[in-house]
C-alpha cells in the first residue's frame, strides 16, 4: 500500500488560496525599508534603494510564478497598474524563482512591473517574510514603502485584491 506525501497538499494549499484583505494588515511604525540588490527578470541588477527613492513602492512577494493564485495577484496589479502608477506607486514582485522564470512569467502574463529573482532566499530574509514550511517559498505578503519606510505591511496579502489593498491603504496612510 502506497502512502500519499501531504507535500503536493501543503503546496497547494499554501500557493493558490488566500481570502485575505487589507483589514488583516496592521498599524505600525513605520522603519527603514531592507536595501539590498538582485537580478530583474532580464538579469540586470536593481538596487531597492535606487528604487526607494524615485518614490513609493510595492514591494510585493509571491510563492512561485505561473501558478493560480500568483498570477491572480500579478494580473491584479498589472490590471490596475495605471491606477497604482498615477498614485505614484511603482511595483516590484519578488519570489525565489530564478531570472528564466521570472521572465517567462512576466511574458506570459504581459506584467508591466519589475521581478526579482531571490533563489536564494536574501530579500525574502531582509523583509522577514515567512517561507512556506517544507518547500522553502516565499509566502504571499506585501510591503508599501514611501520615503525608504515600510508604512504598510499586508502579512496575508490577498491574490485577485492586491491591487485594491494597495490603493486603500495608500489612501489611508495620507
Amino acid at each position: 500500500m502506497k502512502t500519499l506525501s501531504l507535500l503536493p497538499l501543503l503546496l497547494t494549499m499554501s500557493l493558490f488560496s488566500s481570502n485575505a484583505s487589507a483589514a488583516d494588515s496592521k498599524a505600525f511604525e513605520p522603519y527603514a525599508a531592507p536595501v539590498i540588490e538582485a537580478q530583474d527578470q532580464d538579469g540586470k541588477t536593481v538596487k531597492l534603494s535606487d528604487v526607494y527613492a524615485k518614490g513609493t513602492t510595492l514591494v510585493y512577494f509571491y510563492p512561485k510564478a505561473d501558478t493560480p493564485g500568483c498570477t491572480a495577484q500579478a494580473c491584479s496589479l498589472r490590471d490596475a497598474y495605471t491606477d497604482l502608477t498615477k498614485a505614484g506607486v511603482q511595483v516590484i514582485g519578488v519570489s525565489t524563482d530564478n531570472v528564466g522564470s521570472q521572465k517567462k512569467f512576466a511574458e506570459k502574463y504581459n506584467l508591466p512591473f519589475t521581478l526579482l529573482a531571490d533563489p536564494d532566499g536574501k530579500i525574502v530574509k531582509a523583509f522577514g517574510v515567512k517561507k512556506i514550511p517544507l518547500v522553502g517559498m516565499a509566502s504571499r505578503q506585501a510591503f508599501l514603502v514611501k520615503d525608504s519606510k515600510v508604512i504598510w505591511h499586508d502579512a496575508k496579502a490577498s491574490t485577485a485584491e492586491q491591487a485594491a489593498d494597495v490603493l486603500a491603504a495608500l489612501k489611508n496612510s495620507k
